[in-house]
């Protein structure tokens, strides 16, 4: 059904200016993303999986084409709206965690809830409830330097998902962890996905995260050469 789509692209084109030279980084994609999926961007680096999942996320816009994100069109919002659109409605997941090492596992995760002026009491239980889902709620005064890779990563995820977004994007979240960490952490992400009904979109050309996915999508040289459910 039509409400049932998150995100929609039509005829994206993505090019980047390098002096004299051009390069296209996306070439007219088609692709809609439903409610609920558990699908992943794949293909050797360079093929367009993390500009499409940045367009995707409101962090680039496109050159030609047009992406909707739960009905807004990326290229036309102004920074405050994009801004706006990511953090009510977009959780990140990054390969570097990207966690400030000067705060706790629980501040970390509670920092995008401040951005809401949200009231203590409110934030507190949404930032337990997502240490939990990752479980993690016992290291919630830990500092990232305490944690293993696996940890923080999943850290990393309920910082994600604490604000209860409908679309997770996550970029090559486990390039930098080991096989068990990652199965550990794709199996929450799973998790998360199937209890909490959030949408997850990867880009990735890691087989161990390809092996969770439930929807490959194929990028060669920016253009989609595969789609299939699995």
């Amino acid at each position: 059904m039509a409400d049932s789509i998150l995100i929609k692209a039509v005829a994206l084109g993505k090019t980047y200016a390098f002096g004299s030279t051009t390069l296209k980084a996306l070439d007219q994609v088609n692709l809609t993303i439903a409610r609920g999926e558990f699908s992943g961007l794949i293909g050797p680096s360079g093929s367009g999986k993390t500009t499409l999942l940045n367009i995707f996320g409101s962090l680039d816009v496109p050159s030609s084409g047009t992406v909707e994100v739960l009905g807004a069109d990326i290229g036309k919002l102004s920074h405050k709206d994009a801004a706006r659109l990511r953090n009510y409605h977009i959780g990140f997941i990054f390969q570097t965690f990207n966690l400030l090492p000067v705060y706790t596992v629980y501040e970390n995760v509670e920092f995008p809830l401040l951005l809401r002026g949200m009231r203590t009491e409110q934030r507190h239980k949404l930032v337990m409830d997502s240490l939990a889902w990752v479980g993690l709620a016992d290291r919630a005064d830990s500092k990232p330097a305490q944690l293993s890779g696996g940890q923080s990563q999943r850290v990393a995820i309920a910082r994600a998902v604490v604000k209860q977004p409908e679309i997770v994007l996550a970029d090559e979240p486990t390039a930098n962890l080991d096989a068990e960490n990652s199965r550990h952490v794709m199996d929450t992400m799973a998790e998360l996905n199937r209890n909490l009904k959030t949408t997850f979109v990867f880009a990735t050309h890691d087989d161990k995260v390809i092996a969770h996915l439930r929807r490959k999508i194929t990028l060669v040289d920016g253009k989609i050469v595969q789609d299939e459910q699995v």
